[in-house]
């Protein structure tokens, strides 16, 4: 997968401008973030890279393919998704990194090899989800979402619940993934310094709107634009200055 690109995209809902007129693309191979105030629109663009939502103008393209051309399941496998909360399946760990895999018809799934990938021991298989840290969880979440082999992950602040120490470490997993597997992900924070440690690129959404993007270390340390400042200088809120 070289690109996700999305042209003209807006979404309503309600009668109301969720997103309007989003121009973007995301390149293969980087971590993208997203930042920008609360009920910005950031949630809503990533649910609309793996069909939760589909827009309501404009169109979503993979490698030049509008992403309505796709199966919406294979699609969902090659886009995977980790949400703030791991929302596990009840049962062992085994299950639920199984679980994609034998939806497609796959029987010899190697979880082992899944659990060694995100740092955690053998013996995790057979315990209960319902026993594990929150950090734990997570990381369990992004086992799974492993096994249906992405080329995308998309990642709605899945560290914002978790204490430090597990955020380090979901972290320094997430840079591991790019580096070894050569994965794509797109990354919604609203930690300014988890954005400069972890994003090649990163991206400004304000009241619905992509107002300004680039290389992390740029935007941050010379925004070009005012909105920019503002915003990383804690005063802007919900699109307007305080």
């Amino acid at each position: 997968m070289n690109s996700i690109k999305m042209e003209r995209v807006s979404f309503k809902s309600g009668g109301e401008d969720i997103l309007k007129n989003i121009n973007v693309e995301f390149e293969a191979g980087y971590i993208h973030t997203l930042i920008g105030p609360s009920g910005a629109g950031k949630s809503t663009l990533i649910k609309l890279i793996n069909r939760l939502i589909d827009p309501t103008e404009g169109r979503v393209l993979i490698n030049g393919i509008d992403i309505n051309n796709f199966d919406v399941i294979n699609l969902r496998r090659k886009i995977g998704m980790v949400f703030q909360q791991a929302h596990l399946f009840d049962g062992t760990v085994s299950d639920n990194i199984k679980y994609g895999p034998l939806l497609m018809g796959e029987k010899n799934i190697d979880v082992k090899y899944y659990l060694n990938i995100v740092g955690l021991e053998e013996n995790f298989q057979n315990k209960n989800v319902s026993n594990l840290s929150g950090g734990e969880q997570q990381r369990i979440s992004i086992a799974r979402t492993l096994a249906n082999r992405p080329e995308v992950i998309l990642l709605d602040e899945p560290t914002s619940a978790l204490d430090p120490t597990s955020t380090q470490l979901i972290e320094e997993l997430i840079l591991q993934l790019k580096n070894k597997l050569n994965l794509t992900f797109i990354w919604i924070t609203h930690n300014m310094e988890q954005a400069k440690r972890v994003g090649d690129f990163t991206y400004l959404v304000v009241g619905g709107e992509l107002v300004d993007c680039g290389r992390t270390g740029e935007l941050f340390e010379y925004p070009r634009k005012e909105i920019t400042r503002l915003f990383i200088d804690g005063k802007l809120t919900g699109g307007k200055s305080k």
